[in-house]
């Protein structure tokens, strides 16, 4: 399966500015092959913490925004929002993937942010969510959740690629493409790590979007400015390196 992740910038809480600029980049990532568009968290507003302000109902903007453009363009798409679900006081960092024949699945972030503040305005999600796109089990998280290799070991054995959208901060880049590689070892699976670029909130980022293979190899890489990086995986090498090192029996 062909894979597009779109480094961007992100305007700061302007999602209609955000919208039209993403947009441009599904379009040619899709026009290129790709069949998963991958946008960072919290594409359409940064990581803002201003709930009261960016927060939106399940099926409000951005997820209507990701489902439109899975249709117009025939390729999954995905992102994270601040969405609002029921009555909750808190809204949830929300990873939603939209399908090109409209149907959709969605993660709730499992880890806010603590350190940042994260988890005084959003709720956190419960569970792990494995998703099958065309021949791919893809199972997603959202930026702090790729600390805790724990929940990435639950769902090892019937995933093929983990997507981890984020806003991960420049100063703490090394961790980023340090922790990707050793989930992606640890479990025998593709990572794909999708990071935003600029500057956001009083926070500067540096990208570095990157996808390894099963056993820690890199597949691409992309720098520090905005950029479509695509790049194949082939979910029968995750079942031939399981077949001839079973690591994965042993925990």
């Amino acid at each position: 399966m062909r894979i597009a992740a779109v480094q961007c910038d992100i305007v700061w809480e302007d999602a209609p500015a955000n919208y039209g600029r993403v947009a441009e980049r599904i379009a040619a990532a899709a026009d290129e092959g790709a069949r998963l568009v991958l946008l960072p968290e919290m594409f359409a507003t940064g990581f803002s913490l201003s709930t009261e302000r960016i927060a939106e109902a399940e099926d409000g903007p951005t997820a209507s925004f990701l489902c439109a453009q899975a249709a117009a363009n025939d390729a999954w798409v995905a992102g994270s929002f601040a969405c609002r679900i029921g009555r909750s006081p808190k809204p949830t960092n929300r990873f939603l993937i939209a399908a090109p024949d409209g149907r959709t699945a969605v993660y709730d972030k499992v880890h806010p942010f603590t350190p940042g503040g994260e988890a005084d305005h959003y709720a956190a999600g419960d569970r792990c969510v494995t998703i099958e796109i065309e021949d791919l089990r893809v199972t997603p998280f959202v930026c702090y959740d790729l600390r805790f290799a724990d929940w990435f070991w639950r769902a090892a054995t019937g995933t093929d690629c983990y997507v981890v959208v984020a806003n991960w901060p420049a100063e703490r880049q090394t961790h980023w493409a340090g922790l990707l590689r050793a989930r992606a070892i640890e479990n025998e699976a593709y990572v794909v790590g999708v990071n935003r670029v600029g500057n956001g909130g009083g926070t500067a980022y540096a990208g570095r979007s990157v996808a390894f293979e099963p056993f820690g190899d890199l597949v691409a890489e992309a720098g520090f400015g905005e950029e479509i990086l695509t790049f194949e995986i082939d979910p029968d090498l995750v079942a031939k390196i399981r077949s001839r090192f079973p690591f994965l029996k042993d925990r």
